[in-house]
């Protein structure tokens, strides 16, 4: 039986009261490791203050995962912070950010979701939409947020068009997708280096790619909560672990630390 690759997922950081005390926790939806375990892989948690370097040592692959907003000077410094902002965590940002671009160096297989794909953005350069419906000059409101208007988050909420890209490929075998949608930033300038893929009817980026890179992938809308419904949305995690496994392989001799 083939071992499976082993797939680091970035948690979200929280403060949580209990009986005895506050304390800070790393939480993680439980449909992100289910649906790299159904796609093959083995889900392990990499909390933000480990080393990447360390981190990317053990793993065959990197999910970053959805979650609190980047801060806003990590992209140009363009907007400070205000009350439309949620979950902005230093340590998760400068964690996430050294573990993407060191993955990159690495040729570690990455796929990005939601907040990952605004990671990978911001981590080559690139700078995000502060609130998408606050600026109309950017993008119509009302697109990205299912949630109000009160639609199941494994529904499909609106289309993207594809590119006519290899990778698009991961995701349909036709020109378009239906997708969910919940998040209320998105990418402004695009980073040099990355490739759009994938497109909302409003002109949002929804899916990139890294050009020369063996898999480096990301997606705005959320696939781990749509594959049990309809399994075309694995397709994605399928490929990016077919990729880890293929880098396990090729570093099988890689040295391991001795305790």
């Amino acid at each position: 039986m083939a071992i499976p690759p082993l797939i680091g997922l970035t948690p979200t950081p929280v403060m949580v009261s209990q009986m005895h005390g506050e304390f800070r926790e790393f939480q993680l939806n439980e449909a992100y490791p289910s649906a790299v375990i159904a796609a093959g892989g083995l889900p392990v948690t990499l909390p933000s203050m480990a080393d990447p370097a360390a981190c990317l040592d053990r793993i065959d692959g990197l999910l970053l995962t959805g979650g609190g907003d980047i801060a806003p000077h990590r992209y140009a410094g363009r907007c400070a912070l205000d009350d439309r902002n949620y979950g902005v965590d230093d340590e998760r940002d400068t964690f996430e950010l050294s573990l993407f671009r060191l993955a990159l160096e690495r040729g570690v297989p990455v796929f990005a979701i939601c907040r990952g794909l605004q990671v990978m953005n911001v981590a080559l350069g690139g700078t995000l939409i502060h609130h998408i419906e606050a600026d109309p000059a950017d993008r119509p409101g009302g697109v990205h947020r299912q949630q109000e208007a009160g639609i199941a988050p494994d529904a499909d909420w609106h289309t993207i068009d594809l590119a006519d890209h290899p990778f698009a490929s991961l995701f349909a075998d036709g020109a378009s997708l239906m997708v969910n949608s919940f998040h209320h930033q998105g990418i402004r300038d695009l980073a040099p280096g990355l490739t759009a893929i994938g497109i909302a009817p409003d002109g949002l980026v929804e899916a990139v790619v890294v050009e020369g890179a063996p898999f480096a992938l990301g997606v705005q809308w959320h696939p781990e909560l749509m594959f049990r419904r309809d399994p075309s949305h694995l397709r994605g995690f399928r490929a990016f672990i077919s990729a880890a496994g293929e880098f396990a392989q090729r570093s099988q001799n890689r040295p391991l630390v001795s305790v």
